[in-house]
């Protein structure tokens, strides 16, 4: 559905920019049909992240959602840069534009049309966890912002006569919209790639857990967090007291790893350290 929208949406701005010349029209409507891209993207993406894990891939293919989301980003920042260039080259010859009442709709249409479809993303991408979702749904949400700051122009435009370079700054500010879309959607990807520290509220009701489990501070730290998508892998270290034999620290450890699986649906890797008389003082 989104495909269809947007592309409907492209060739009404796009046939708006073509008869006003409008560079932030243009620039509108190439930022539109970028959404059709990256939804064609997220298709192929999720096909391939929905292979199931094997021999060269154990941890599975989830992550082709985070490459498809990098070049969402590297694709964002290449139209952002070109109508950040036209913008420029127009403002230094001089060009105007008059702005006419089809433009004025259109634009009012595409901002509605696009914050709507932001939204379903937005609420599907908090639904399933699922970054290239949400990326696509920066995309439509910047499309949005961008037909905004267009619209904005536009109504300026018709009560305030002499601005000729409107439309040059329409196009560098739906331009800077498009960089910071694309800032968004690559820092996102790359931190889930490189790997992360769970949040706070989650570590501390993760010890309170395994504190109610065995009646002690197992002294839980070292915590991190790799995202491959389809599954997450948390690894952790815990302390025991140095009597402890092998076998009841592997006892316990199995316990947590299931309890954690249970409660999160996260694989847990542990590793078990003696607790010494500096470890004591480990938070």
């Amino acid at each position: 559905m989104a495909i269809g929208v947007n592309a409907a949406l492209f060739a009404v701005k796009f046939w708006a920019g073509l008869i006003t010349g409008s560079v932030a029209l243009m620039a509108d409507a190439w930022h539109t049909l970028s959404d059709s891209i990256s939804s064609i993207f997220i298709v192929i993406a999720a096909k391939l992240a929905s292979k199931k894990p094997d021999k060269e891939h154990p941890f599975g293919h989830g992550r082709w959602e985070l490459i498809a989301s990098l070049i969402i980003a590297f694709l964002l920042g290449m139209i952002g840069y070109e109508f950040l260039k036209d913008s420029i080259d127009r403002f230094q010859n001089g060009e105007s534009v008059v702005y006419g009442t089809m433009a004025l709709i259109i634009t009012v249409a595409s901002v509605l049309i696009k914050e709507v479809l932001a939204q379903y993303a937005f609420y599907l991408g908090r639904k399933h966890d699922n970054p290239v979702i949400a990326a696509d749904g920066w995309h439509h949400r910047t499309d949005s912002l961008s037909s905004v700051i267009v619209l904005t122009g536009i109504i300026v435009t018709r009560f305030v006569d002499g601005l000729w370079w409107m439309d040059s700054v329409l196009g560098v500010l739906c331009a800077l919209a498009i960089f910071y879309a694309a800032y968004q959607i690559m820092r996102k990807a790359i931190s889930k790639i490189l790997g992360e520290e769970p949040n706070q509220e989650f570590i501390d009701e993760l010890r309170a857990k395994v504190k109610k489990i065995y009646n002690n501070d197992l002294k839980l730290h070292h915590f991190h967090l790799h995202n491959y998508i389809s599954q997450q892998e948390l690894t952790f270290h815990f302390m025991l007291d140095k009597d402890t034999t092998i076998e009841k620290g592997h006892d316990m450890a199995t316990v947590i790893e299931e309890m954690i699986k249970e409660s999160y649906g996260i694989e847990a890797t542990i590793h078990i350290e003696p607790l010494t008389q500096d470890a004591r003082l480990v938070p």
